[in-house]
Parts: structure tokens; sequence; C-alpha cells
């Protein structure tokens, strides 16, 4: 490590030497109080070490508080959302996604995930002031095939969806054009494309949106049980690879998560993150549920719902756990145009159970 390209007193750089630290990381790893136990340094001069090393290995820098409310810092605007295109879901998520962090959407099969997906995939091409971001979408494939036709009806439906807009607005949106399909069929492929290939299509702004569908179909399926530790391992460089894009490029991530059977052990009943009286849990164990920013769950419940003399087999959309939302859900349907939220007044469903 040269030391002397830090605009640093001689004397601070000789008791960095002398102490044996190697790299800045290492100097930013140690607490205030160690740093002058090990260089022997005093108070004023270890914070002037700190300064000096943390301002030298940030990307970026620093924003103020004015800065965000002026607009002057697009990747970090504050408290911006991507919005689900329905105002019963932006409510009860409150706007939208956040731009940062990881967003897990887990359920059974067929219960609507794929298809909150692509709407979002739509959602995140408008302009900001109608909930999107201006850019396209990245969707990494792991188990089926893209849904290419049912992407092209809701785009064929978005003045439906879309009502409150200018349809001049939507037909001015090439939607197909702006979401770029990579299907990757083990680990090695998944982790190249986000570290190679989506790295690209954000710094060239092509891109703000990354969907995994889904997370759990590779990792499980290429791990025995008695490998839990290597897939941990796999689990979170693949997890902190994400959480880099996302923060960098102020991206949502979006990652479909499977679900598994509880089962009843010693205390029959029992359920984790907060999911009391659920049969399923999110796959990939806690190793992954600390990766999550915010944890989506989506139920289909038995019976039907009307909205326009349709109807649909309801879901219930359950917000499980995130830093800034509390623990509640709603009822929404699967319509042509896409996933609406129903709005409170109906009667009560009862779960779906499946056979």
């Amino acid at each position: 490590m040269e030391w002397e390209r830090f605009d640093l007193n001689p004397r601070i750089i000789t008791a960095v030497k002398k102490a044996n630290f190697r790299s800045a990381k290492e100097v930013l790893c140690v607490s205030g109080p160690d740093l002058q136990r090990l260089t022997r340094l005093s108070k004023t001069d270890v914070h002037r070490l700190h300064y000096a090393v943390a301002a030298a290995v940030r990307r970026s820098e620093p924003a103020t508080a004015l800065q965000l409310v002026r607009g002057e810092c697009p990747v970090l605007e504050a408290g911006h959302r991507l919005s689900f295109a329905c105002p019963v879901l932006d409510g009860l998520t409150r706007g939208g996604l956040p731009l940062r962090g990881i967003t897990e959407l887990a359920g059974e099969s067929a219960a609507g995930k794929t298809q909150i997906c692509l709407q979002l995939c739509l959602s995140v091409q408008y302009p900001q002031e109608n909930g999107g971001l201006g850019s396209g979408a990245v969707y990494i494939c792991t188990e089926d095939s893209f849904p290419i036709k049912r992407l092209r009806q809701l785009i064929t439906q978005q003045p439906q969806l879309r009502a409150d807009l200018p349809p001049a607005l939507i037909r001015s949106l090439r939607f197909s054009d702006n979401i770029y399909i990579e299907h990757a069929s083990d680990l090695e492929a998944l982790q190249t494309c986000v570290s190679r290939r989506v790295p690209v299509l954000l710094k060239r702004g092509l891109v703000r949106l990354l969907v995994v569908d889904s997370v759990a179909a590779l990792f499980r399926s290429e791990f025995q049980a008695d490998e839990a530790l290597q897939r941990s391992r796999h689990l979170l460089a693949f997890s902190n690879t994400l959480h880099r894009l996302s923060h960098q490029y102020g991206a949502p991530v979006v990652c479909v998560n499977q679900v598994t059977d509880v089962v009843d052990g010693p205390n029959p009943g029992r359920c984790d993150y907060g999911l009391v009286g659920s049969k399923v849990l999110p796959a990939l164990g806690i190793a992954w549920a600390n990766q999550v920013m915010v944890r989506l769950m989506l139920r289909r419940l038995t019976g039907r719902v009307q909205s326009d003399s349709r109807s649909s087999a309801p879901r219930k959309l359950e917000v499980v756990f995130a830093p800034h939302l509390p623990r509640a859900s709603c009822l929404c349907g699967v319509w042509e145009e896409g996933v609406r939220g129903i709005p409170d007044g109906h009667s009560e469903l009862q779960p779906h159970t499946s056979s």
C-alpha cells in the first residue's frame, strides 16, 4: 500500500506502517480507540487518518439534503418509488418499490408473482412524475421461459390499466424495446449476467429495474442438503452483487422466491418471519432473508372477485417486513390489463388450499 499518496502528516504514515496496516480497508474496519492503541496516535490524528482514507476510497461525493430537495442528485431521489401502476398496491407500499435494496416477492405457484413483475417492467418506463423511472428493465429467467405473449397483452392493455394518463404518452413509449430478457440455466450463468452484462445496461442508462425470476430455483437445485455452507457463500456473493448495483445506480431489484412447507417440530404451529398461521415460508432460509430489505408475499385465495362485470381469483398481497412499512395486506386480482388491487368492503375470503 502506498501510504504516501494520502494527504497525511509523515508522522501518521510512519505510525500506520509500524502497525502493519496494509490497506485502506483495514484502517476503516478498525474503530477509533483500537486504532489509537495499535498506532499510538492521538485521537485527533486518528480522526485525520480515518477522514483521509475514507475520502480517498469513496466512489462519489457526498450529497447534502438541499441537493436532494433541488433534484441535483438524480441517483438519490428523495422519497421516490417505482409505482405498481395501481393505487391500492401503491397505497400498501407507500408509493411502490424503494429504489435501493432487494425487494422479495414470494408465493406459491400460480399466485401471480410473474404478473406483478411484468407490470413493474412496464411501469418503470413511464416518467418519474407518473410513477416510473424513465428507463427500461432487465428480466432474468431461471425457471420457465419468458412469458412474451402475456407481456404483449399487457402492453396492448396499458390504456385500460393507466386510464389516468394521456393516451399520447402511452403511445409514445416503445415498451417491448426496453425490456432486456436473459436466461440463466445455472449459477455461473446467473452470476456472469448480474456482474458483467447488467452493469453495462445500468451504466448506459438503458435500464433502472432488475428482476430475477426466480432466485430460489438455481440455489435449490445445485446444492444438496449437506452443502448448506457452500450455498450460503454463493448466495451472499450473489446478493452482494445485487446490492452494489442497486445502490450505485438507484435501481430497484425484485427477486421472485419460491416457498417451502412448514414442518411442525417440537413447537407445532410455529412460523418464522412473522408469518403466524401460514403453512408455507419463503425458501432459502435466514441466510437469504437477511439480504432482503422488503419481503412481500402473494397468496391465491378461494372464491371470485368482481370488477366491471368481470371476475378473477382473488390474491392477497402482504407486507411481511420492511424498514419503512407496517405489517399490512390488501386483496388484488389479475385481469387482462394487469394486476389491480381490490378496495376494502368486499366479503372475507378463505385461503386457497392445494390438493
